[in-house]
């Protein structure tokens, strides 16, 4: 098998990265172990199913996932074909007809010749030629003990419940300041709350709707990685013993220690988005913006990751892949979509195909591209290359991953030229790597 690439894991990330590898001329054996082998999730055998939502996210020149989908349509996505084929209303969102959407995919991965489609359970990695791995977060378990074994320990596999994250410019630095506790580093900023703002805080917690998991999701809760909903749960003071503990931190001016203190911490090295550290959540999303916005300074927060609770098999990529999404110490071993650390179709896809490509170009010597930073694509992969490992959860789509435009505009406009400047960059990179633009 050294003369061909082999993908496996016939989602949205493996269909894309078989088709973009067999788009540079490479042979492609597309492993999928459905159905000899179905997921708790899955109903179908089909390529591409989406299991939970039909919408590939929001639209438009002010959407940070509108550029990621102008980006795939250049570069010939599969995905973004099928979904613009079988769209459906959806508003300002890119949704489509569920069966529509996988059957398209299904067949322009059966029909390639380059293309052989394999229904087996993998349970290794091959030891010959190019590999993506696109197994996603219901990689089997035999597939996950291979994996965990090879890599070690910094290969995740749990039940996760993450924080959101929020953007730096939107977090009211009148309010917050920097600081870490006991005269630390000040690599923090923190929220203080009065005894009455957390009072109102507290409100909101308790009154707010959690996710009701899926029959397939077995949600179990690790006491160090606790959800805060369930912290307030346990009683009015017990988050003032956990994520919202005042000791050690003093408000500038005053001097004097806060009755509460919310802390957010670096999501990227350039600090353009922040977690609310302890706020792992299952709640749901309307109910997490007013809980995120119940506290002082981030009333107009703009929250770029919601906190979720599912099961979710990933890896560490900060501490394991590069940019090109090949590992660091088996550079012909690729990763894709969750399993890299994307959350979203979308996102899947986009890693599938950059993956895909890469695969199929290092059979002829050629050398792995990456995206340029102020492409959404190009500054997602160098977030899961670059982010803090200690504290690595996966991530979509969002402005807080390029560049911010350096000039003071209102937000939609700023939205729209970094849209412009993104495509426009990712446009002249396809064209350097003598890729077929597909799309104006």
């Amino acid at each position: 098998m050294g003369d061909q690439v082999t993908v496996i894991g016939g989602g949205l990330a493996g269909s894309e990265a078989a088709l973009a590898a067999a788009r540079e001329g490479a042979r492609v054996r597309l492993y999928e172990m459905r159905p000899a082998r179905m997921t708790p999730a899955h109903r179908t055998e089909k390529l591409a199913e989406l299991v939970c939502s039909t919408s590939l996210g929001g639209e438009g020149e002010t959407n940070a996932k509108g550029l990621l989908q102008a980006e795939m349509r250049l570069a010939g996505s599969v995905v973004m074909a099928a979904a613009d084929a079988a769209r459906i209303p959806a508003g300002g969102a890119l949704a489509v007809d569920r069966e529509e959407f996988s059957e398209r995919v299904t067949r322009a991965v059966a029909e390639h010749p380059l293309i052989e489609v394999v229904r087996e359970e993998v349970a290794a990695i091959p030891e010959e030629g190019p590999v993506v791995l696109a197994t996603g977060p219901l990689t089997s378990d035999a597939l996950a003990d291979h994996l965990r074994g090879r890599f070690g320990d910094h290969f995740l596999a749990f039940y996760d419940a993450a924080a959101p994250v929020v953007l730096f410019e939107s977090i009211d630095m009148e309010k917050c300041f920097f600081a870490g506790r006991y005269d630390q580093s000040p690599d923090y900023i923190n929220c203080p709350m009065t005894e009455e703002e957390y009072r109102r805080f507290y409100e909101v917690l308790t009154r707010a709707r959690r996710h009701t998991p899926h029959e397939w999701e077995e949600l179990a809760f690790f006491e160090g990685c606790i959800p805060i909903e369930e912290l307030g749960r346990r009683g009015y003071r017990t988050p003032l013993f956990g994520p919202l503990k005042p000791v050690g931190i003093r408000v500038p001016g005053s001097g004097r220690e806060p009755f509460a203190v919310v802390q957010l911490r670096r999501e990227d090295r350039a600090g353009r988005m922040w977690s609310l550290v302890g706020f792992q959540t299952g709640l749901k999303w309307g109910d997490q913006k007013e809980l995120v916005r119940a506290i002082p300074g981030l009333e107009r927060a703009e929250i770029v990751r919601y906190g979720v609770m599912h099961r979710n098999t990933y890896l560490n990529a900060p501490r394991l892949l590069g940019p090109d999404l090949a590992f660091r110490e088996e550079p012909r071993v690729f990763a894709a979509g969750v399993l890299a650390g994307v959350e979203g179709y979308l996102e899947s896809a986009a890693t599938g195909w950059l993956a895909g490509k890469n695969a199929a170009r290092s059979l002829s010597g050629m050398g792995s591209g990456v995206p340029p930073e102020a492409s959404m694509l190009g500054g997602l992969v160098r977030f899961l290359a670059s982010a803090n490992p200690e504290n690595f959860q996966p991530m979509n789509a969002n402005w807080g991953l390029v560049p911010a435009w350096p000039d003071k505009l209102p937000k939609k406009e700023r939205r729209r030229r970094m849209f412009a400047r993104g495509l426009a960059a990712f446009k002249e990179w396809l064209a350097r790597e003598g890729y077929a633009l597909t799309a104006a």
